[in-house]
């Protein structure tokens, strides 16, 4: 009896082992303390997270229904759904379906002919702009078309869900919001959004959604991707935190740097979160799932009124358990596994996202902000200065006393375990680039 390999079998059996890394948890939550009008705006949310979902899918990759109806097996079409396209994104964006190249770096923000210095040479006053694509007119040459436009039917709808949500909105803060993040939809002006959204104290209920990060942008940087969030708020953990909110600048003014690099105040206004997760769509989902938020990246309103840092308690529980842990017991000295705890992955995670709003946004030559400075080397090295000085952070409030009884060997501990588990996301990863920097320089220093 004769038998031969299938090559198209072998290749489904690879992509489902794919599959099965990523595990499937069911996102939930109380909501016993929201009232009933709350209740009401959830499904108007998750109606309008959806449609954030389809146009992620437009800016990742292009038209997700042609795509998705060419996949004949099932674990394909499960991964091309997990990765919002024919490219890994956890493993630099290698392609894993016949036929395709590599991803362009610009997404689909770009023409995928278009060269850097053909971008240069465009005239334009808003080709920069974190709320346009770049596409070719009918003679070819480059034109740059808002959001607003380009997404006009999607922005619409979105707009009129949210208002709708901000209806049955009690808490004035997120009725503000979300009337204000509808008008920006419209407009492509978000500051007055972003503002209305660091106003909010006391609600409940929190929607992060529209064009955010700029991560997918890996050509310039310059471009925002679509996501949302629907998050309901931890009451108890939230009180635990606020504290920390109020010594921001105390904590800018520690930095070990030159004085100049830490000129910028941060707004006072700055507040820590802890929220459950109960909805990721586009940007926030494709790949692995973000546990932490620092929002908004404007520089204007970090400078106004600092930054909003919302931990997503039970999506980190969840990488904890499944994740962590079980890399802990594979990279970590046996004598050592007791110094991975939650709560130091907790209070690591925290204190990254608090460090994205210290440092300098602007450049010190007044020639442009950071961002617009690194261009594409922007994300890596903000995400790295994150993580260090985040731990930095740490260690200092500790000595501060601010942390209560703390053996900080449990952060060290968790932290290192913690690269193992980011430069999971591969090079094509801001994050994964900024772990693989700082696990070479602790091995070159002698960390481990």
């Amino acid at each position: 009896m004769l038998s031969a390999c299938n090559p198209k079998t072998d290749m489904s059996k690879e992509i489902q082992s794919k599959v099965d890394a990523f595990v499937e948890v069911e996102l939930t939550t109380d909501v016993s303390h929201l009232s009933e009008k709350e209740k009401q705006m959830l499904p108007l949310l998750f109606e309008a997270a959806q449609i954030i979902d389809g146009i992620f899918w437009s800016q990742a990759y292009g038209d997700k229904e042609e795509f998705l109806s060419e996949i004949e097996d099932d674990a394909t079409l499960a991964f091309a759904k997990i990765n919002y396209g024919p490219w890994e994104r956890l493993k630099d964006n290698k392609p894993f379906i016949d036929g395709y190249g590599k991803k362009p770096l610009g997404a689909n923000f770009y023409p995928t002919d278009m060269t850097r210095e053909e971008f240069d040479a465009f005239e334009s006053d808003n080709k920069t702009s974190l709320y346009s694509v770049i596409r070719r007119s009918a003679d070819g040459s480059l034109v740059s078309i808002p959001y607003s436009e380009v997404y006009k039917e999607q922005h619409n709808k979105l707009a009129e869900l949210i208002r709708k949500a901000a209806e049955l909105a009690e808490d004035e803060g997120l009725k503000n919001y979300l009337n204000l993040k509808a008008e920006a939809l419209l407009t492509d002006d978000y500051l007055a959004s972003d503002m209305a959204w660091m106003d909010m104290k006391t609600n409940n209920i929190d929607f992060i959604v529209g064009p955010t990060e700029n991560y997918e942008d890996m050509l310039f940087n310059y471009k925002t991707a679509h996501e949302a969030f629907i998050l309901v708020k931890d009451i108890e953990w939230s009180q635990r935190l606020s504290h920390f909110a109020a010594l921001l600048p105390e904590l800018q003014e520690s930095l070990p740097v030159a004085k100049q690099y830490k000129a910028e105040v941060p707004g006072s206004d700055s507040d820590l979160g802890v929220y459950d997760a109960i909805y990721y769509a586009g940007d926030c989902n494709a790949g692995s799932k973000t546990i932490a938020i620092n929002l908004p990246n404007d520089p204007i309103v970090h400078v106004e009124k600092g930054s909003r840092k919302l931990q997503l308690k039970n999506s980190m529980q969840y990488k904890f358990d499944k994740i962590v842990v079980p890399i802990s017991k594979v990279v970590i000295a046996e004598e050592q596994r007791k110094h991975v705890k939650f709560e130091a992955f907790f209070e690591n995670t925290m204190f990254h996202e608090v460090a994205h709003g210290l440092g300098i946004k602007n450049t010190i030559n007044n020639s442009g902000t950071v961002r617009q400075a690194l261009k594409e080397a922007y994300s890596p090295i903000e995400e790295n200065k994150a993580d260090i000085l985040g731990l930095f952070m740490v260690t200092k409030l500790a000595e501060m006393g601010e942390l209560g009884e703390k053996d900080l060997m449990d952060n060290y501990v968790t932290f290192m375990t913690g690269i193992f588990r980011s430069v999971r996301f591969g090079a094509a990863s801001a994050h994964g680039k900024a772990n693989m920097v700082r696990f070479y320089y602790f091995q070159e220093k002698g960390a481990f």
